[in-house]
């Protein structure tokens, strides 16, 4: 599959943008367990041609990572345009619009998924992004605002007018949230329009390798996006990546998961700062499948979350590692 001239290899699976969860070191991470693209965590146009530094840190990026899109968001022409530019001088593979993410504080403002209420006004700012910029130029969105206006066939069409090179579909409507299932059935109408003739990419509910394998054998998608099942678990990938090429399963050691979250924690320290930095990683410890299957586990589930030092963490860590999982091993 390419989108421009970049070349992501047969049947990718990515990994999707993900404010607070897609950050250098998880990104990179994700890459080297099998992700074959990452993109940064969203950033809003506003804050970027303010010259925020939170906002402008999260255009750094790794050759170690490459490709990796850098996906923006806003709701006006003018600004993202010049955030377009600034991106384009960071240097990603690609620039992605986001015109998906359902949060009210950004689609009540009329940006994200917000856009899906003003389609002319859509259009009007992807057709501008692309004449400004050299990159190939993406787009991810939803099925359309609700179950009564689910316009993605016919979006589609009109963002690959646009000039843009893919167009990443979550299943869902912004009106669902996250709730219910992702219609990878409205996905497939996307890629068996006739008259598109760019990659289509899915997104949503894609958990386990089986279900990664189903979302290109029988909904013919060009790649898969895969999002919250990543956080906690970035070694989901070479799961998946090891059924959908080489047709088996592959059993990751537990002591090398507890390795990777270690690593997580470790980067994410350096990055900000102790405190901080743990205050970020709990987000991928509360949704780490190593710990969501341990009986009688809440008590210190609430003690590793509420951990402040590196110290207390690793504490908790270990006795999971070291006493509680191996004793329930044992009782087997």
């Amino acid at each position: 599959m390419k989108i421009g001239t970049v070349d992501i290899g047969e049947n990718p699976v990515m990994l999707a943008p993900m404010e607070d969860v897609t950050d250098a070191s998880f990104r990179l991470i994700c890459k080297e367990q099998g992700a074959d693209m990452t993109y940064t965590e969203f950033v809003s146009a506003d804050a970027l041609i303010r010259n925020i530094a939170a906002t402008t840190r999260k255009l750094h990026i790794s050759d170690a990572e490459r490709p990796t899109a850098i996906q923006i968001y806003g709701r006006e022409v003018g600004p993202m345009v010049e955030a377009a530019r600034i991106v384009e001088e960071a240097r990603p593979d690609i620039l992605d619009i986001n015109f998906g993410c359902p949060v009210k504080k950004v689609a009540g403002k009329g940006a994200g998924a917000g856009m899906l209420r003003d389609i002319p006004k859509m259009l009007e700012i992807t057709r501008a992004v692309v004449d400004a910029v050299k990159l190939p130029v993406t787009v991810k969105t939803r099925l359309g605002w609700d179950c009564n206006s689910k316009i993605i066939v016919t979006l589609a069409e009109q963002l690959q007018d646009c000039g843009i090179q893919a167009i990443t579909v979550h299943g869902r409507t912004r009106s669902q949230m996250y709730t219910g299932e992702a219609d990878w059935e409205e996905i497939a109408r996307v890629k068996e329009n006739p008259r598109l003739h760019i990659p289509v990419i899915g997104n949503g509910d894609i958990t386990t390798p089986e279900k990664l394998v189903e979302a290109f054998r029988r909904y013919g998608v060009d790649g898969v996006m895969v999002g919250r099942a990543s956080i906690g678990a970035p070694w989901i990938f070479r799961e998946m990546t090891s059924l959908l090429r080489g047709g088996e399963t592959v059993e990751i050691p537990v002591s090398e998961k507890f390795s990777l979250l270690r690593r997580q924690i470790r980067e994410s320290i350096e990055r900000i700062d102790e405190y901080r930095g743990i205050l970020h990683i709990r987000r991928h410890l509360a949704a780490s499948p190593l710990f969501k299957s341990i009986p009688g586990f809440r008590p210190t589930r609430i003690q590793m979350l509420k951990a402040s030092t590196l110290d207390e963490l690793e504490e908790v860590l270990s006795r999971v590692e070291n006493e509680i999982l191996p004793s329930l091993e044992n009782n087997d």
